[in-house]
């Protein structure tokens, strides 16, 4: 079932979207979840809580793209579950991630939506596989090692592609008057 037919149900508030979002997304929302929580009952409730969510948010909202929908609601579920267990070092791979992007992104009181865009832009000016790597690592928390297996890379060639994305995102933010 393609995504628009599944949206359609969530709109005809027909149970079976839960089924099929479940079918379709629901072992890459059990991975992101993973990757941030690294706890399977943790994971299994923020899962469990997307659909929840998504079915109370179809309608009003039309997403352009259920995964990235499903995708975004499951990952902040779990980072709000992170956080409300209160152990920073409960996932060594999540700290070490924030930590890579924190000399990238602006201070706090910059506007959260230009810097979505620039973002964006940043990103759609690189290439498809430092797009990926960027994208697993700060967005999905993959560790560099099952990054570097997905992609058929070494985990040095992985590191080293991120170091360079970073620092050309960097560069990218201050041309544009961000203080890094």
């Amino acid at each position: 079932m393609n995504d628009q037919d599944i949206i359609a149900l969530y709109f005809n508030r027909d149970e079976q979207a839960i089924v099929e979002t479940d079918k379709k997304y629901g072992n890459l929302c059990m991975q992101v979840s993973m990757n941030v929580l690294d706890s399977k009952p943790d994971a299994e409730e923020c899962v469990s809580d997307t659909y929840l969510k998504t079915w109370n948010t179809i309608p009003p909202t039309k997403p352009n793209s259920l995964c990235a929908f499903v995708c975004k609601i499951v990952r902040n579920l779990s980072l709000n579950r992170l956080r409300d267990l209160r152990r920073e070092k409960r996932n060594r791979e999540l700290t070490v991630s924030f930590e890579e992007l924190e000399a990238c992104i602006p201070m706090p009181d910059e506007s959260k939506n230009e810097l979505s865009h620039l973002l964006t832009a940043f990103l759609d000016g690189q290439g498809e596989t430092d797009r990926v790597l960027f994208m697993g690592r700060y967005w999905f928390h993959c560790s560099v090692g099952d990054l570097a297996k997905r992609m058929g890379l070494t985990q040095n060639a992985v590191s080293l592609r991120l170091y360079k994305t970073r620092e050309k995102l960097r560069a990218y933010l201050t041309e544009r008057g961000y203080r890094v």
